[in-house]
């Protein structure tokens, strides 16, 4: 859906039938008043429509002030920002980012609003009717992980960080709007939290094709959310902008290869899903079953543990038999899961959540839904025949 106006783009009936829109920096300056240089100098960009595009650089140079006049945060001092052909200084500024999702650190909740309400500010100034607000905002928060039941009506202060964040997520997409803007989105959570919100914006991405800028200092993240990523040096010059492919395995300078930094092989693991890897079945039960029935079934299968699903087909919990049987019936979870990760996942995640488990393996979700295993030795086998691969290929060359 390409529309001249992108105001008009927030009024599309259904998440699944919105796009992006072009996204283009036409000499593009920003001079501050009092400084010498420019913290924007002649910046020339095109972001093609739904594509997820990563601004990367250090300190100071140009990539967070670029983001923002986007939505006219920062007013550009010359040259042009057109969304979809259309001037962004054109546009009056409350619509322009009515129509522009943004999502920054933390997630920015009000905290005097519950969940709901926070997610429902731009459809509300936007005269959407309460019904179609209410049916959004459960819409959205299914989407992003959360059981509307559970925390349309909590007030941030009774959210995790990680749950802050997928809220300020839900708030960006609120209004369905085509250009998706994201300032170090997921910098203030913990490693294993920041891994799954990764996975969850990139399992909406590919539902939905928005036009995504982000910027993040984490060239790991950049490599793994991108579908092209640019590389600043200072004053918003670039140094490269391509694939994630073609920085790790052709840095146009000594620079970009400074930045991406020592490790480039083990970096393109980043590249790899698990998805490509391909899953395994485990045996499987629900919570409440009883467990002599369990694990009758399970050990008829040749088998010593077994996955624990609730009546929404979420992982519970992956037990050895011998710990389910101090149990009459098969029990909830009582914590958060740490081995489980979604289907898009990079293989460097899963490596990492496998070192949790006592399994040599993760559950593996879509949407939060299970869908099977991942093993160690399938992952290692995976990477050593795509080495060896790659490896007769540059030899037949």
């Amino acid at each position: 859906m390409s529309d001249s106006n992108p105001v008009q783009n927030t009024n599309s009936p259904r998440i699944n039938t919105a796009t992006g829109v072009t996204l283009e920096f036409k000499d593009i300056v920003k001079q501050y008043p009092g400084q010498k240089a420019p913290a924007v100098k002649k910046l020339n960009l095109k972001i093609n429509a739904g594509e997820s595009v990563m601004f990367v650089g250090p300190s100071g140079c140009g990539k967070t002030t670029s983001l923002k006049m986007i939505n006219r945060l920062i007013e550009p001092t010359s040259g042009q920002i057109l969304i979809d052909g259309k001037n962004v200084v054109d546009s009056n500024v409350s619509e322009l980012r009515r129509s522009i999702g943004y999502v920054i650190q933390g997630g920015s909740l009000l905290p005097h609003l519950t969940v709901a309400q926070n997610v429902a500010i731009v459809p509300k100034l936007l005269k959407w009717d309460k019904k179609r607000i209410a049916a959004r905002c459960d819409e959205l928060l299914e989407m992003v992980g959360l059981d509307p039941n559970l925390y349309r009506d909590r007030y941030p202060r009774e959210l995790s960080g990680g749950q802050q964040q997928r809220v300020g997520v839900a708030r960006g997409l609120a209004a369905d709007p085509p250009v998706l803007l994201m300032d170090e989105p997921f910098g203030a959570v913990d490693p294993i939290t920041r891994q799954r919100l990764q996975d969850e914006l990139l399992s909406i991405q590919d539902e939905l094709h928005k036009t995504i800028v982000c910027v993040t200092h984490d060239i790991d993240e950049a490599i793994k959310l991108g579908d092209r990523i640019v590389i600043f040096r200072e004053q918003a010059e670039i140094a490269q902008f391509d694939t994630p492919e073609a920085i790790l395995s052709n840095p146009a300078d000594d620079y970009v290869a400074d930045f991406v930094g020592s490790g480039s092989k083990l970096k393109q693991l980043s590249l790899l899903r698990v998805d490509d890897v391909g899953l395994s079945d485990a045996p499987t039960c629900r919570v409440g079953e009883a467990v002599s029935e369990v694990v009758a079934k399970v050990e008829a299968q040749g088998e010593d543990h077994v996955v624990i699903l609730d009546d929404q087909n979420r992982p519970q919990e992956w037990l050895f038999l011998r710990t389910l049987k101090h149990h009459d019936k098969v029990p909830a979870a009582t914590h958060e899961l740490e081995t489980v990760i979604d289907h898009r996942s990079t293989l460097n995640n899963a490596l990492d959540t496998m070192l949790m488990s006592s399994h040599g393996g993760a559950m593996v979700t879509e949407r939060g839904r299970y869908v099977g295993v991942i093993r160690y030795d399938d992952v290692t086998d995976y990477v050593r025949a795509t080495r060896e691969e790659t490896r007769g290929v540059g030899e037949d060359a």
